[in-house]
């Protein structure tokens, strides 16, 4: 709990501190957005399939702060420094140093308690390196989507 609890502090700290070029509109739709994306993708692999889970499988109070507080921020500061407009490679290589970056942050988490708090079940590391570009991009899509609702 005592990762978790700091990671969020120090997310929600750095977020709000740094990201400028986001309206509160865009944030807040952004940290929505992020928690049910993740409220419904974890429902499919963590209850249907088992593959991993906060702390210990089946729904936890104690997983509530890596739900709703742990993920927006980072979308958040991934988004204020995102290349919009800059060539294909430079979008590329900052989506390639951010999968890697919340990759070897979740090996972090798998950390035993106090510090960790992510569990596998059958899943592994190389499928979150797979899957995170897509995750990524998908906040991205919906960034632009929330843009082009603003400026109609």
């Amino acid at each position: 709990m005592i990762g978790l609890l700091t990671a969020v502090v120090l997310f929600n700290f750095f977020a709000f501190l740094r990201v400028s070029r986001l309206t509160k509109n865009q944030i807040f739709h952004i940290w929505t957005f992020t928690i049910a994306f993740q409220v419904i993708i974890d429902a499919f692999v963590i209850q249907k399939f088992h593959a991993y889970w906060y702390f210990k499988p089946g729904v936890d109070f104690e997983a509530l702060p890596a739900l709703v507080m742990l993920i927006p921020p980072v979308n958040l500061i991934f988004l204020n420094w995102y290349p919009f407009g800059r060539s294909l490679y430079k979008r590329v290589l900052y989506l390639s140093l951010w999968t890697v970056a919340i990759t070897a942050y979740e090996l972090v988490t798998l950390l035993p308690e106090p510090w960790g708090y992510f569990r596998y079940g059958w899943w592994k590391t190389i499928y979150s390196f797979m899957i995170n570009p897509f995750l990524l991009l998908a906040v991205v899509e919906y960034y632009k989507l929330i843009r082009k609702i603003e400026n109609s």
